[in-house]
């Protein structure tokens, strides 16, 4: 999860551009922070032409929304993040901050709600039906304004599954940085929601991650980095970056035994069926 250290190198082009599904460029990260400007080149010369910028705290959304108007590589997502709603709550000021959230969501280049969802690990019971709150709100705002809507998922599978069947997933509903099994996996492809792979997928002990990429439908199948974190194999412990993707890229052609062309060109198909056009 290092946001310190020496920014790893980019990696070969990939055959076709990708996008990369969630990132968090607000975060300056590394020993020599690199700007946005930078990073974003270093990505487009690794064939990740295009990002999804994501703002989960009132601060990072609205740093969201001024800078998908200034770089057209981007489009963005806003949201209170299941932790952060928690925190809100217990002071009384998650209404505003949400009122804030939904008024930004409805800007022409915010094109995701996210990221929302529950968070077992780091809030207590304390904190659960803040976040259960938070989390009916966000599934409302997408169903409302016809948005995707990108899940965080952390140590709350049957929780998480449970409010989307019983509130009703919106449309288009991906699970950020997928940390399920293979039968959260399949359970997803029934329902047809979409499951995005980050850096994770690459760890050597994540076999478990990559059975549930094997049953997963290539064309429900995304990319993300979640930049500055979960930096991909074999650059662990260094600063994440969008460029990084192309990484994962390949470590999703090799477990579906795929041609890489192939996936490249389904998972920047996906991107726009989902966010729409850049």
């Amino acid at each position: 999860m290092s946001r310190t250290g020496q920014w790893p190198p980019v990696p070969e082009a990939l055959p076709a551009p990708i996008v990369d599904n969630h990132c968090h460029l607000e975060y300056p990260a590394g020993d020599e922070p690199r700007s946005v400007e930078q990073r974003l080149a270093d990505a487009a010369a690794a064939g990740v032409t295009r990002v999804v910028q994501v703002g989960c705290e009132v601060e990072s959304a609205l740093w969201t929304a001024d800078a998908v108007a200034q770089y057209p590589q981007m489009v963005g997502g806003v949201a209170i993040h299941p932790n952060e709603a928690a925190v809100l709550a217990a002071k009384g000021e998650y209404d505003d901050a949400f009122a804030t959230i939904a008024d930004l969501a409805r800007g022409d280049r915010i094109r995701v709600v996210s990221e929302t969802g529950l968070d077992f690990f780091r809030t207590g019971p304390e904190g659960r039906d803040a976040q259960m709150q938070a989390f009916r709100d966000h599934i409302a705002l997408a169903k409302e304004l016809d948005l995707p809507m990108q899940i965080h998922d952390r140590d709350a599978h049957s929780e998480v599954v449970e409010v989307l069947e019983r509130e009703g997933a919106p449309e288009r509903t991906v699970f950020h940085c997928f940390s399920g099994d293979a039968g959260l996996a399949k359970l997803a492809a029934q329902r047809g929601w979409y499951l995005s792979f980050a850096g994770t997928v690459t760890f050597k002990n994540a076999g478990g991650l990559r059975a549930a990429l094997a049953v997963t439908p290539l064309d429900h199948v995304l990319v993300e980095t979640d930049s500055p974190f979960l930096t991909p194999h074999p650059h662990r412990g260094t600063p994440n970056h969008p460029a990084l993707a192309a990484l994962t890229a390949r470590t999703v052609a090799d477990v579906l035994d795929e041609d890489l062309t192939r996936v490249c060109e389904a998972i920047n198909s996906t991107s726009e069926s989902l966010y729409g056009p850049w």
